[in-house]
């Protein structure tokens, strides 16, 4: 794997949509998966043996203008790969408002995750409700294709993402999540 610490950030400046108002929505099982409600974490888990998350990095940047439009201030920066059995499946992207860095527990520190995973942490606190999903078609020439190419993933039709809103501490978190060619291929094939 070729993914460095140096290459972060990937996130790229993408138009998210309701999928309700997409007509290009993959016809394939991967579907499901984008508009899916509950944790992707937990449904990840349910197809591997080993489950990890490798942190690409982590740090306080100002979003992409397009990307969080409330904020103008930095915001806490996490990118990780959610691997399944060592092959990563997924590409993930979260924005934290330093407004909930500010009320954080220890019990739901965002800036000391390490390699837990955050969706155990979305879905098990109190304090967090699971918002609207939006999703995306990326491009096969974009920063997210040369990451899956850098994984030694062949990508060769547009990759697919989901991003979902999560309120916090009446604040909004902003959770990004694109399937790389491997889960596409997967997600196909046991359908």
């Amino acid at each position: 794997m070729n993914v460095t610490s140096i290459s972060f950030p990937y996130g790229e400046s993408i138009h998210w949509f309701s999928p309700q108002k997409i007509d290009a929505l993959p016809h394939s099982p991967l579907k499901g998966w984008l508009l899916a409600t509950g944790s992707l974490t937990q449904r990840l888990k349910t197809h591997c043996k080993h489950f990890e998350v490798k942190v690409l990095g982590e740090h306080l940047l100002v979003p992409l203008a397009d990307e969080f439009p409330t904020q103008t201030d930095p915001v806490w920066i996490r990118e990780v790969l959610l691997c399944l059995d060592g092959i990563p499946w997924v590409f993930a992207r979260t924005l934290i408002p330093q407004t909930i860095l500010g009320v954080q527990t220890p019990k739901n520190d965002f800036t000391r995750l390490g390699t837990r995973p955050l969706g155990e942490l979305l879905f098990s606190s109190p304090d967090i409700t699971p918002g609207n999903i939006e999703v995306a078609q990326f491009e096969t020439c974009g920063r997210l294709a040369a990451l899956a190419t850098s994984l030694n993933q062949q990508v060769n039709q547009s990759l697919w993402g989901r991003r979902r809103y999560f309120n916090v501490f009446n604040s909004q978190l902003i959770v990004s999540e694109i399937f790389l060619p491997a889960a596409v291929e997967y997600i196909n094939k046991i359908a």
